[in-house]
């Protein structure tokens, strides 16, 4: 197949000439905001998909944007003037097999956000890392647009004070989640390597993916090439207190900001202290105090996160009477420590934790939030590499802190070698041995039926997934309101 750049480096028109876009696998949470972006700009937009269903269904509805079901070769009629195609589609489809055939130019997702949102007079700020990319970059665009910068933003969780994942804006600043995952058949490069960086802020880098990175040195790699990307009058944001993230800093023409707990940080947090569902903290700045926050997430890596966003902030010109009324107004993003609902005293928690790391801080933090309260963590492996025996061990400690945790057994990846798949039953084991109560079970509804005989007044319900979970949240409170009839 030969890509939109291959065929035409320009597309043979400016974005403005264009009229018909077609998105292949438009109701994933990207494609649907793309989706929606190339609307609000006036294009004429379809689109297909396997899994036709709410959210994305209705919100794409509710935009007038036509989908058709199943991949098959007549959705390209009548021939739209352009193809995205999404990272879940693969070359065998009849409808990519089609798009070959008709030779109509095509780009991934992060290419196309590039070529139109991302041009000249637009100073991208790209947010990457193992961890923290949603709520980092969600608290960057918040903090923007509550100090009138009128920030665009392009984001992997629906933003509170925005009620969406992107905004085109009509500032000069564009934020970005910058993922490391891959971008698409035909360009099998992180997505971030696409995204123009001016400004970035890289959290930590650890491994993860196991489906598309043979080890860490695969991912380091690709940050190494990141990095590189950033303009000489640009800048890193970096934490320090990860060695992979100093070095990999290191290779970037940019300014190079520091930031962490240790003092050879730029930017040093201090005073840390959970108040209830927030945090508290001081920031330092050259060994002098910049200023003292609060932040309504609990959590030291949540306001070391924070920390990211104020020296990026003060960066480019924001006084900290604006940057603290940006953070502290913060609303959260869904699925991020979320509190759905409380019945009867039990509080239920949802979370999208699912990298090892990501759960030990996730507990950490909602340990610090309700310290005299029974905390149960429901646990779904279902990330390809979650799914791997890579984190198996991992998984072992990361669970200290909860009174109970519940795992749900694995769906069976489709070529896990045999031995490579996680253990549900083993993590149980594990952690029982630690004298930490856990069970397993093979579906969602028997996990239902566990924590409703469990649970009682005063409990802490955590789930945490980067799925749907189906629909666990919401099942769990309803019956425990019938519960309580």
């Amino acid at each position: 197949m030969t890509t939109a750049a291959q065929l035409d480096p320009q597309l043979n028109r400016a974005p403005e000439q264009i009229r018909h876009i077609h998105l292949m696998g438009i109701c994933g949470t990207a494609m649907a905001a793309m989706a929606g972006m190339l609307k609000e700009n006036g294009y004429i937009v379809s689109g297909s998909d396997q899994n036709v269903y709410p959210p994305m269904s209705d919100f794409l509805a509710q935009a007038g944007i036509a989908v058709m079901q199943g991949y098959r070769p007549e959705n390209l009629e009548p021939r739209p003037d352009l193809v995205i195609v999404g990272n879940v589609i693969r070359a065998i489809y009849p409808e990519a097999q089609r798009l070959a055939e008709l030779r109509i130019p095509y780009l991934s997702m992060p290419q196309a956000l590039g070529h139109f949102f991302l041009r000249s007079g637009i100073r991208p700020m790209v947010v990457a890392g193992t961890h923290g990319k949603t709520t980092t970059s969600s608290l960057l665009a918040t903090a923007l647009h509550r100090a009138d910068r009128s920030p665009g933003f392009f984001i992997g969780g629906i933003v509170e004070a925005f009620g969406s994942n992107y905004r085109i804006g009509n500032g000069e600043h564009f934020v970005i989640e910058g993922d490391e995952y891959d971008t698409a058949f035909f360009n099998k490069v992180s997505k971030f390597l696409h995204y123009r960086p001016h400004y970035a802020i890289v959290t930590s880098i650890e491994f993860d993916h196991a489906d598309i990175f043979a080890d860490l040195d695969q991912i380091r790699a690709s940050f190494s090439q990141f990095v590189r990307l950033i303009p000489k009058e640009g800048a890193l944001v970096a934490c320090m207190d990860d060695p992979i993230v100093a070095e990999t800093a290191a290779l970037c023409s940019g300014q190079i900001i520091g930031y962490g707990t240790g003092a050879n940080c730029r930017w040093r947090l201090a005073d840390f202290a959970a108040k209830g569902l927030g945090s508290i903290f001081a920031a330092h700045k050259d060994g002098k105090l910049f200023g003292e926050f609060a932040l309504p997430m609990p959590g030291k890596h949540n306001a070391l996160n924070a920390l990211a966003v104020i020296a990026l902030l003060e960066h480019v010109g924001l006084s900290v009477e604006e940057i603290r009324h940006g953070l502290a107004s913060f609303e959260g993003v869904k699925r991020r420590q979320q509190v759905r609902g409380e019945v009867n005293g039990i509080t239920v928690v949802d979370d999208f934790a699912h990298h090892p790391t990501a759960v030990r801080e996730t507990i950490s933090a909602l340990r610090l939030a309700w310290p005299e309260r029974r905390l149960l963590v429901v646990f779904e492996p279902r990330t390809n590499t979650s799914r791997r025996a890579v984190f198996q061990q991992d998984y072992e400690t990361a669970f200290a802190g909860a009174e109970m945790v519940v795992v749900r057994e694995i769906m069976p990846l489709d070529h896990a070698a045999p031995g490579d798949s996680f253990s549900s039953r083993q993590l149980a084991a594990a952690l029982n041995a630690q004298d930490i109560p856990a069970e397993y079970f093979p579906d969602t509804d028997a996990i239902l039926a566990f924590l409703l005989a469990q649970a009682k007044s005063g409990d802490v319900i955590a789930i945490l997934s980067n799925g749907g979970f189906d629909n666990i949240h919401v099942r769990l409170l309803e019956n425990l309101k019938a519960i309580c009839l």
